[in-house]
């Protein structure tokens, strides 16, 4: 077996050559030696964490900037050619460094102290995070004090989820565990106020339990305060999130009304002002959260608890609406999409997570009579191998 060039990065995040060899943690333009080692090359950067490849928070730390927006292109371009279609890829837009605003991260008792940090890759076990180039300033400096706190508490699960999002007020924090007393309640008070936690809350499995939140916590989303249930859906950055509403605004237009489908909290609904928007959402306490926030501020947003899996708005319905903004689960939309492909709508723009679901659905909007125009990635999950995009088709 003789060397051979990396020439692209493969889903998973292994290099490949021209040939089909795969090799981890190589970057288009390195060597795979015949002895199976990796000689760097011009994309190759020394990875900035120490945590790297155990992690399973990132994937892709050795690829420099130029490499990894390439990953991210080839990706939906790939998934794109599987189902035959073509469309102008636009450069893809890349979230800083330590920019997460939401993370889940996993804490367990083990050998008589608390780990907590992300997962390794294809494990279950856990790197006690020491450092972190993704998370959010506000967010990794909570990890060593609430290990202290969980160590205090005396964890009683061996394992715990824990959700951390940057809101208004400050830090949410939803833990998969339940801790009672007296003596934790006034521990997990002294902790809230000492780092200044927007609000605590716990989960044991029959639903979240504020134990902490001397404010209601919300999050600003097209510059209305939307009060954030524990644990709520967010996009990861601001900057990403920033992204996808203008490549959305740019999809829509000017136009009459617009349905927002799987609108969640309203990330795109509140910021298609001065449009008037019909929003659904199959989470109950998202789409009331959305009501109550458009309905303070006066926006004309019609909020409607709906499950889009089950009842997905119908061709009529569809008819109604000069545009349709469709941001769906990793899932996809393929019911949907279905109605959408028979549907009048003159332009549709869709947010996705993952590429595949996606062009599965644009395969059936574009058999439909649809264009897909542009396609725009975001990369908010930096250094994963979790590619986001939005799109526009049009009659």
């Amino acid at each position: 077996m003789t060397a051979d060039t990396i020439v692209r990065v493969a889903a998973r995040g292994e290099g490949a050559t021209a040939d089909g060899r795969h090799a981890a943690l190589a970057a288009p333009g390195d060597t795979l030696n015949a002895d199976g080692s990796i000689t760097p090359g011009p994309h190759h950067q020394i990875p900035p964490c120490r945590h790297f490849p155990t992690c399973g928070g990132c994937q892709l730390q050795h690829l420099d900037d130029a490499s990894y927006a390439q990953f991210i292109t080839d990706r939906i371009a790939g998934a794109l050619a599987a189902h035959e279609l073509v469309a102008d890829i636009r450069t893809p837009i890349l979230s800083p460094p330590r920019t997460r605003r939401r993370a889940s991260l996993h804490a367990e008792a083990k050998g008589g102290r608390i780990r907590l940090g992300f997962a390794e890759a294809g494990s279950h076990a856990i790197v006690d995070i020491q450092k972190c180039h993704i998370l959010a300033p506000e967010l990794f400096a909570l990890v060593a004090p609430l290990r202290k706190l969980l160590a205090r508490l005396g964890l009683k699960r061996r394992r715990a989820d824990i959700q951390m999002t940057s809101c208004d007020q400050g830090v949410d924090l939803l833990i998969g565990a339940s801790f009672d007393g007296l003596e934790a309640a006034e521990a997990i008070i002294a902790f809230c106020q000492q780092h200044k936690v927007a609000r605590f809350a716990t989960d044991d499995g029959m639903g979240p339990e504020v134990r902490w939140e001397p404010d209601p916590v919300t999050i600003t989303l097209g510059e209305v305060a939307v009060p954030f249930p524990p644990g709520s859906f967010l996009q990861a950055t601001r900057d990403g999130e920033a992204a996808l509403i203008a490549a959305v605004r740019e999809a829509v237009g000017q136009t009459g009304t617009i349905a927002d489908l799987f609108a969640g909290l309203g990330t795109f609904a509140l910021s298609l002002a001065p449009a008037r928007v019909y929003a659904a959402e199959a989470g109950r306490d998202a789409i009331m959260s959305l009501k109550s926030a458009a309905a303070r501020v006066g926006r004309q947003v019609f909020a409607d608890h709906r499950d889009l899996y089950r009842r997905p708005l119908t061709v009529e319905e569809l008819g109604r609406f000069g545009a349709v903004v469709l941001d769906p689960p990793r899932a996809g939309a393929r019911d949907q999409a279905a109605a959408l492909a028979q549907a009048t709508t003159p332009v549709i723009a869709y947010v996705s997570c993952n590429p595949s679901s996606f062009a599965r659905d644009a395969q059936v909007i574009c058999e439909g009579g649809y264009r897909l125009d542009w396609v725009q990635p975001v990369g908010q999950f930096r250094w994963s191998t979790h590619v986001e995009l939005a799109a526009r088709f049009s009659r």
